[in-house]
């Protein structure tokens, strides 16, 4: 008896522990969020504004500050307002600071003002003939911007591309690449637009069937109400099918579902290497697998972001 006893307390020790870190765990969580949208209201004006003037998504400045300064509140940022982790370099004559990076005491470009560090990383990416060809790239194309800035050298983090399409797709940054997207718009003014696009458009697309399922492939300028005009769905159970937000944008390439996804991809699909630039949703866009389905496949958290290299498992 005394043995079940300790047994007993034992098991309910540990499910009130487990209990408490779950709690924690998605305190901070939910912190981490906050943290994240207070820094997009305070500079996504600043963003728009060089996007306007440099051609650099929104989307794409909005990621980097958040993702390179810890949304404002990483050591390096609050010493030196950099917010894009962007070193001295050759000819840099300004203040400096130094931190740990690449080595043990990197050295750092340091401004007066988070407007300067704005500026300066405007400047450094039009001025720098590594990242020139990201200019042919559409404003609104942040996956191809995302892949480009890794590819070019930006950040050594293999993951880095995936990590600013996630925190872009997570938080909704897209809609501050595209004007009729932008919060001042009245969701009646959206859906006119949207409207009047439909009417416009005279898409014609190529149904497919892969994994079992129905789909189309989007090209320039498709949104998932010309589709679902086109064949006659609600775009509502089109955003439902696909598994994203209404306004979400569709590059040219995407797969576009219109029916529900499966929870595991068909043989001979067991598993997948990451490539740069992949996301969990672009994954289970490609394979037709529910996002949440993959996402338990792996046991991994909706906080994983793929590293290129990394094997998922499909089934």
């Amino acid at each position: 008896m005394q043995y079940l006893s300790y047994k007993y307390t034992f098991i309910s020790s540990l499910t009130l522990l487990l209990s408490f870190l779950f709690i924690n765990s998605n305190l901070s969580a939910q912190s981490g969020a906050r943290t994240y949208e207070l820094y997009i209201d305070k500079y996504s004006d600043l963003a728009i504004q060089h996007m306007d003037k440099y051609g650099i998504p929104a989307s794409i400045t909005l990621a980097q500050g958040i993702l390179e300064s810890g949304a404002g509140l990483s050591d390096l940022a609050r010493r030196s307002n950099n917010h894009f982790g962007i070193k001295c370099h050759q000819g840099w004559s300004g203040s400096r600071v130094f931190a740990a990076d690449d080595t043990p005491n990197d050295c750092f470009r340091s401004y007066s003002r988070v407007e300067d560090s704005y500026q300066v990383h405007s400047e450094f990416l039009v001025g720098s003939a590594r990242y020139r060809a990201l200019f042919d790239l559409s404003v609104t194309d942040y996956k191809g911007w995302a892949r480009g800035l890794q590819q070019s050298g930006y950040a050594t983090d293999r993951a880095y591309a995936n990590k600013l399409i996630k925190l872009i797709e997570d938080y909704e940054l897209y809609r501050f690449d595209d004007k009729k997207y932008r919060r001042g718009v009245s969701r009646s003014d959206r859906e006119a637009i949207r409207s009047s696009e439909t009417t416009r458009a005279s898409w014609t697309h190529q149904p497919y069937i892969t994994h079992g399922l129905v789909y189309v492939i989007a090209v320039n300028g498709d949104t998932f109400g010309n589709i679902a005009n086109e064949f006659g769905f609600s775009e509502k159970d089109l955003l439902k099918f696909n598994e994203v937000p209404e306004d979400f944008p569709l590059s040219e390439g995407d797969i576009v579902y219109f029916q529900k996804k499966k929870t595991r991809a068909d043989k001979p699909y067991d598993y997948h290497t990451v490539q740069v630039g992949e996301s969990m949703y672009s994954i289970s866009q490609t394979y037709g697998i529910q996002l949440r389905n993959l996402y338990r496949l792996n046991k991994k958290s909706y906080e994983y972001i793929p590293e290129e290299g990394d094997i998922l498992k499909l089934r």
